[in-house]
């Protein structure tokens, strides 16, 4: 699938989204992210829902809550089989991400999360393999939100099947995130 079909269906889907703000089960925040790793890009996008109601070590203003993360992402492997071809696969992924930041969700913040993730092939790219579909990915990052909802965050990023099966390889991504918060 191409970037441009990508953004499209992104572009659908966060039109769609938008009209579940009626419901308790309303997104709270759309981000797109692009990521890099060795000989590997990333697309993601995503639907974000706060965790309402939860805060913890509550203190001078600040607050360690979370928000459940879902996403869409392409990855375009550019040595897959350890070969010059190039090879996309599709990932679905579900987060759950603790962030430390203001009571008001505004200003710097810090978070961290471990998720699950199913891929539409296996990872086979200058010489990691992943020997299943399916993979946790963890991540810590930082921040900053914006008085008008911008948030803009770079994060870390690994994936890995946990030792499930060998080979586990693992792949590591650099991401540059933007949501917008509603």
């Amino acid at each position: 699938m191409s970037m441009k079909k990508l953004a499209f269906k992104f572009a659908v889907t966060s039109i769609a989204l938008v009209g579940l703000q009626t419901s308790s089960y309303a997104v709270d925040s759309t981000s797109v992210e692009v990521a890099g790793g060795d000989k590997v890009q990333m697309l993601r996008l995503g639907a974000q829902w706060d965790w309402k109601d939860t805060a913890w070590f509550k203190s001078n203003g600040t607050q360690l809550s979370g928000y459940w993360d879902l996403s869409l992402a392409e990855w375009h492997q550019q040595r897959y089989n350890n070969t010059d071809s190039s090879k996309n696969f599709t990932d679905i992924g579900f987060t759950p991400v603790f962030r430390f930041q203001r009571d008001d969700k505004k200003g710097l913040y810090a978070e961290g999360g471990v998720g699950v993730h199913l891929f539409s092939s296996l990872y086979n790219n200058n010489g990691k393999k992943l020997a299943t579909a399916f993979q946790f990915g963890d991540h810590v990052g930082a921040g900053y939100v914006f008085a008008n909802g911008l948030d803009l965050g770079v994060k870390l990023q690994h994936f890995s099947n946990g030792g499930i099966k060998e080979p586990n390889g693992g792949v590591n991504f650099a991401v540059l995130k933007a949501a917008y918060r509603f």
